[in-house]
Order: C-alpha cells, then structure tokens, then sequence
C-alpha cells in the first residue's frame, strides 16, 4: 500500500501536472473604471440572443473553431481566436442555445443578495411591446428595458458557439463547444462590466484541469455552459451569492 508521504507527492505531482496541462482561462471579466459611481440595486435580464452568423468547422480532424464574426460583435469583447485546421464545413447555433444559457442565468441570479434580479419575462414583455422604442431611434435594447422596468441597468448576453458533442461520455468526435458573452448596461448606457466564456472541451494531454474537473468524460454543451455561467458570476461584481 502507499504510505501517507506517497500519496501526498502524487497529489502534488497531479497538481502540477493539471497546471500544466491547463488550456488557459476560459472565462475572462472586465469591470469598467466607471462602476464605482454606480449603484446597482436592480438589473434586468435580458433573454440571450444567438449568433446567426454560421459557424465553420474544420472535417480533417473534427476540431471546432469559434465564429469569425464573434470578433465584429457588438458586446465589446470577443472569444478568444484559434488556429486550428483549414475550415471547410459550417454549422449555426441553436436557435434554443440562448434560452438555455439564459436559463442557467436566472436560476443563479434569482437567489443574489444584494440587488434584485427582475426575470427574463418581464424584459422580453417589453422589447416585444409596440410601444418600445426601435433601434432606429437611438436607444439600445438594453437602455430600453432598464428606464421601462425601471431597473438600474440590464444583463445582456449573446451565444456565439453551441455546438454538441458527437459521441457519449467515454468517446466523443468532436468533442462539445460553448462560447458567450455578457455585458451590464447602465440605464444611461453605460457599459459596466463585461465577461467572455469559451471552451471546446479537449482531451487529458491539452487540459488536464478540466479534464479531471469533469471526472475524465466528455460532457454535453449545456454542462459546458453551466461551467461557464457559474465561474463568470463568480467574477459578477453585483450582489453575493444567496442560498437556493
């Protein structure tokens, strides 16, 4: 048998190597210099949208790459580029993704102390109002559920990659992809913070960590996106986390 000094140097020689073996931040944040002017008591979340610009995915060697156009989007940052095979088929994100990711949002949010979390129902009532106010008179979505709601500022978020795996939990070719982004709006506009996730699950050798997080499977898109929403809110600088 392996006596305690064993087993202490092979937790640690695993440590390191998960270190090693680590793909790099998958979630990234970014609070604007602005946010302490603010007091943020309320937010409404607004319902994700999708990216409907097509994805492409190289066939060679079933690898996924995100979507070029995620770096022209709108939500000030992007998922982080690869430089994976030449790319010769495309796929689109699910029209369900941003519902699911919205979702997964609320049920974290609903519980905040701190700031009140009005639900995605209340702000899609509202965009699809005939008397909200249209893109073409200046106003951004967001600004305009914050001032209707009368809420501080607005949760915005886009889907950029949802992609299944191909396979089950021991074998999948390609393996799951999850990337989206999320932004805090002021009711003035203001941007206040924003944050990124992206991951296409890859084997042992490339990220050892998040292998081993996911206890040495291959997981589906919504458990990838589940991992996304609860280390990005981890980061969320309003509200603490609440009982649920």
């Amino acid at each position: 048998m392996m006596s305690n000094k064993g087993r202490s140097m092979a937790l640690v020689g695993l440590a390191l190597l998960a270190i090693a073996g680590c793909s790099g931040s998958k979630v990234t944040t970014k609070a604007s210099a602005e946010l302490p002017r603010y007091q943020i008591r309320t937010i409404a979340l607004v319902p994700f949208t999708t990216l409907a610009t097509p994805q492409v995915r190289d066939v060679v060697d079933q690898t996924f790459s995100t979507p070029s156009g995620a770096s022209r989007s709108d939500m000030a940052m992007a998922v982080p580029q690869n430089t994976e095979q030449p790319l010769r088929q495309t796929v689109i994100v699910p029209a369900g993704a941003g519902a699911t990711v919205t979702q997964l949002l609320w049920s974290r949010l609903r519980a905040r102390q701190g700031v009140t979390v009005l639900p995605p129902s209340e702000a899609a009532k509202v965009l699809a109002s005939p008397a909200a106010p249209q893109p073409s008179a200046g106003q951004p979505p967001a600004v305009t559920v914050a001032k209707q709601l009368k809420a501080d500022a607005s949760l915005i978020g886009q889907v950029l990659v949802y992609q299944e795996r191909v396979g089950g939990r021991f074998g999948a070719n390609p393996p799951a992809a999850v990337g989206f982004e999320a932004k805090v709006v002021a009711a003035d506009g203001q941007v206040l913070w924003v944050g990124n996730y992206y991951e296409r699950q890859r084997p042992m050798i490339e990220d050892m960590m998040g292998f081993l997080e996911r206890w040495g499977m291959f997981v589906k898109a919504e458990e990838l996106a589940t991992y996304g929403v609860e280390h990005m809110l981890r980061e969320f600088p309003f509200g603490t986390v609440g009982e649920r």
